[in-house]
């Protein structure tokens, strides 16, 4: 159920109109989104399962058989988290707290292990087996992946981890504990939310004012353009183009293929965001952000304190402190970087090009890294002069549009073919839209809107009537409307 899709639009009015009827009965408004989000994941799981019988290769139990055994992973999973929860909150023998965390863990990285990287180990092992002259045939089992499994796995495991290491109290409804991994708006593509996020707020009978329903509706708005008008469109008329037969393009035109590649996946991405965001604000409920201009960013360091910025607190917070984070050796800082970020490429899919991902990100954080060192070390550290800061801003741009090259093509060939077709240094512009120019500008620019702007237009949008604030969101529709395809594109980061 994608959310630039009109079925989601029925559903979430659906959803909206009963919530609010239940809201003064905890437990029945509790039950009532656990069932609504249900509804959502299974139509989601139904529907891609569906797609890929129609591509020849069915799932082996059927589509609705599978659908609810993806839902009951879910379930199962957080039945036995908040059982494991309880007896955690209650346990003090050292050896039975890290079983019982143990076990958790264990849960999550085992059904990963099955739906996301079984057959790319397999096709690993037979690949290096045939290096050493050896035939393997391995038998792969080509499983639709469950909706956000790697968004829900890691939400789950930070709440036992955080019960162990008792920063946070066992949460006390098992409803509200089902609700905080299944509610639908951060169910697919995140943001990854933490249990002291959500669970207090489960607790209180939700608020939903005037202001905050014209916010939510202005969010939504906003990642529908951002998606569809933006994303989309760059994606259907250069970015699918250019990856697909890079040969049939100039250098130049491969490069701006590049561009509107990283536009629109963050155009993608937090669109699908403000969607989710704006979504639970219309239950009372706040998700926290995700985005913050990112190829405004100075430096690699810089671009993760403003891209998937849960996903990076995530990975800092339970794996990269946890390895011993910033406290060690340089070298050992090195290592750590290096570890969290190959890690981090291959949450993203099992695809050596995802780990490639990872590898470039890693190196250039421990440049930064080691650059930010000998500079403090060489004396007081005085600000840029803006014109360094916009030459810092230019070359990550670039290095991080170079690493999405591997991140994009499924290949590596694939995205050695892209980059050579840059690096051949020719310069034709006939297969370079006007439209795909003048999209990738309003997508690049909105980056250097100032914040304060973006507060005040939706400041004005809250404080304008409801008859005004129906015009603009009709306009809205209508331009996304006219912008769509035949069919709804799903997002990127809904694969993941």
């Amino acid at each position: 159920m994608l959310f630039n899709s009109t079925t989601y639009g029925v559903f979430l009015f659906a959803a909206y109109l009963g919530f609010w009827l239940l809201r003064t009965h905890r437990l029945a408004r509790t039950l009532f989104l656990v069932m609504a989000s249900y509804i959502f994941y299974f139509y989601g799981t139904y529907d891609s399962a569906i797609e890929q019988a129609q591509k020849g290769d069915p799932v082996p139990v059927g589509p609705i058989f599978w659908s609810f055994l993806c839902l009951g992973i879910i379930f199962v999973g957080s039945s036995l988290d908040f059982a494991i929860g309880r007896v955690l909150g209650r346990t003090e023998t050292p050896w039975k707290r890290k079983a019982l965390l143990l076990a958790s863990i264990a849960y999550y990285l085992g059904v990963l292990a099955i739906f996301k990287y079984y057959d790319f180990a397999l096709d690993s092992f037979a690949q290096l087996a045939r290096l050493f002259g050896a035939h393997v045939s391995p038998r792969q089992l080509h499983l639709v992946l469950p909706f956000g499994i790697s968004f829900f796995t890691f939400e789950t495991m930070s709440y036992t981890i955080d019960v162990y290491r008792r920063e946070i109290e066992p949460a006390k409804k098992y409803s509200e504990y089902l609700l905080f991994v299944c509610f639908f708006p951060h169910l697919v593509a995140g943001p990854i939310v933490r249990p002291q996020q959500m669970l207090p707020q489960f607790e209180h009978v939700p608020v939903l004012t005037d202001e905050k329903r014209a916010e939510a509706f202005f969010q939504i708005a906003k990642g529908l353009m951002k998606k569809v008008v933006i994303g989309d469109t760059l994606s259907l008329n250069m970015v699918g183009r250019t990856f697909d037969n890079p040969e049939r393009f100039s250098s130049f035109e491969m490069l701006v293929g590049v561009y509107c590649y990283a536009i629109k996946i963050y155009a993608d991405f937090s669109g699908y965001t403000d969607v989710a965001l704006g979504s639970a604000k219309l239950f009372g409920y706040e998700l926290p952000e995700n985005f913050n201009a990112p190829y405004t960013a100075s430096n690699l360091q810089d671009f993760w304190h403003r891209w998937h910025i849960t996903l990076s607190t995530w990975l800092r917070d339970y794996l990269y402190i946890p390895l011993g984070g910033s406290r060690a050796s340089q070298p050992t800082i090195y290592r750590n970087l290096m570890i969290t970020m190959l890690l981090g490429g291959l949450w993203h899919g099992a695809s050596w090009n995802f780990v490639i991902w990872g590898f470039l990100h890693g190196l250039a954080l421990a440049v930064t890294r080691a650059y930010q060192r000998r500079k403090k070390e060489s004396g007081p550290v005085a600000p840029d002069p803006p014109w360094k800061r916009a030459l810092m801003v230019v070359l990550t741009f670039h290095y991080v549009c170079f690493a999405w090259v591997f991140f994009k093509a499924p290949t590596f060939a694939g995205a050695m073919e892209v980059l050579g077709r840059i690096a051949h240094l020719s310069f034709g512009v006939v297969n370079l839209p006007l439209k795909v120019v003048a999209l990738l500008a309003i997508g690049a620019g909105t980056h250097f809107i100032p914040k304060s702007w973006e507060e005040a237009i939706r400041a004005v949008f809250v404080r304008s009537p409801a008859v005004a604030q129906a015009v603009v969101l009709a306009i809205a529709a209508y331009i996304i409307h006219f912008a769509a395809g035949s069919k709804a594109e799903p997002f990127i980061y809904g694969q993941f």
